[in-house]
């Protein structure tokens, strides 16, 4: 097969380049701008196109299949030319169906928690050996790569995204995979430049649940309203299991959960992810996994990258940095931190980096996010809204909208200064972003 990838540089994308390199496809692939570590990644498999921007040259006849990225352009010159000549062309979504057609698939949707519910399900397949294909959001500890690809598997994985599927096809990502076993981790309002309202935002995930059939499952949280609202309202064909965080406890900074098989100490803390822990299972159940077999696994499960990822700690301090960035995943972060560690103080830092939390009409969804850290600071980047081209923020506008005690910075140099002049004896450092605070070095910070 010879597929070419219009945009090979996205997270995604070049984790799926890579996968079909290793099944033996012929790729080739495009990009107006690659950085690392997709740029090293390809470079490694043989993959890094020899000059950056687009070449028409590489859109012939013999093509099995172009894979177009969401952030390629409809009137990109290789798209054009492809769809003059007739060429198959997919998203990224469109060609994992492709791949597995005939396989039984598993897709996690949510506003959140999406990406470590199917880490976690991916940990315990793997601990018993079992042949599965997958898609997921952030590079796991054991995994090569976000994207595997696997002639032997009968079962798939996804994380399933409901962003938009590519420049030519405006559907949410996860309505494209014709879901077997759905999940659904919770509902809030995300991604505004979209879904200008809420009420379109919610029936993206109505659609998605409407689409698993009667042979399938759909497993829900169950403190979620506006998911209840829906499995209430709607003849869904899929039977709904509905699940919630197991009974926990906290000892000396680490969680254990009670099972049936007695107490198990975990790596992973945070009610939400004991939530994200209780949907894996019951959607593992579905393949055959038991609860005893699966808390035997996951016990192991360390998390994700910049999921509650653990930076830098000693005895009297700890450092995580996080991908939050929407106001659920926010409160849920901040959460987790103080009640893992309920007699230090916690400094929760963060960045303003998304369009949605960019905004200034949709600020003031982050309505007391992080009213448990004992030290809030929201920091914005005015040259990130200049690039934008959104209105601009001001510290009153952060203040307003957060909440009192709110402290604002639009400088990544005093903040880093004023952090690094805090008492941190029996204190904590949580740092949220979708971005990276101006390139900071998280590590020498």
């Amino acid at each position: 097969m010879k597929v070419h990838f219009i945009s090979i540089g996205g997270a995604v994308m070049h984790n799926m380049a890579i996968a079909l390199k290793n099944k033996g496809y012929h790729v080739t692939g495009t990009d107006d701008e690659i950085f690392e570590p997709a740029k090293s990644r390809l470079a490694k498999q043989g993959l890094l196109p020899q000059t950056i921007g687009w070449n028409t040259n590489l859109i012939t006849a013999d093509l099995d299949a172009i894979i177009l990225g969401m952030h390629a352009r409809k009137d990109n010159p290789e798209l054009v030319k492809a769809q003059e000549m007739g060429l198959k062309i997919y998203s990224f979504p469109e060609y994992m169906y492709e791949q597995t057609r005939s396989k039984k698939r598993v897709v996690v949707g949510g506003s959140h928690g999406k990406t470590t519910t199917t880490a976690m399900m991916l940990h315990v397949l793997k601990f018993y050996n079992r042949k599965f294909d997958y898609l997921v959001g952030s590079q796991l500890e054991g995994f090569d790569t976000m994207v595997g690809l696997n002639d032997e598997s009968d079962i798939a994985v996804f994380e399933g995204d409901e962003y938009l599927t590519s420049p030519i096809d405006l559907r949410p990502k996860f309505h494209v995979y014709h879901t077997d076993i759905g999940i659904v981790t919770g509902i809030a309002w995300d991604h505004i430049n979209v879904f200008p309202t809420f009420e379109g935002y919610v029936e993206q995930f109505a659609i998605f649940m409407r689409q698993i059939p009667a042979t399938g499952k759909l497993i829900c949280f169950d403190e979620d309203e506006h998911i209840r609202s829906i499995t209430s309202k709607e003849k869904l064909a899929a039977e709904v299991k509905w699940y919630n965080a197991p009974e926990w406890k906290v000892a000396n900074g680490l969680t254990s959960i009670k099972t049936n098989e007695g107490w198990v100490e975990l790596n992973i803390f945070g009610k939400h992810n004991l939530q994200n822990m209780q949907a894996a299972r019951l959607a593992l159940n579905e393949l055959g996994i038991s609860d005893a077999d699966f808390y035997k696994a996951i016990a192991s499960f360390k998390g994700t990258a910049r999921r509650l990822e653990l930076v830098a700690k000693n005895e009297h301090s700890v450092v995580y940095r996080d991908f939050a960035h929407s106001p659920s995943k926010v409160t849920a972060t901040v959460e987790a931190v103080k009640d893992q560690f309920p007699e230090r103080k916690l400094v929760a830092v963060f960045e303003l980096h998304t369009f949605s939390s960019l905004n200034k009409k949709f600020l003031s969804e982050y309505k007391g996010a992080l009213d448990k850290a004992d030290v809030r600071i929201v920091y914005f980047n005015p040259h990130t809204i200049e690039k934008k081209k959104m209105e601009m923020l001001t510290e009153d506008d952060i203040i307003e909208n957060f909440g009192a005690g709110v402290i604002a910075y639009n400088s990544s140099a005093k903040l880093k200064a004023d952090l690094q002049q805090m008492n941190w004896g029996n204190s904590n450092l949580l740092l949220m972003s979708s971005g990276n605070f101006d390139n900071t070095d998280m590590n020498v910070l």
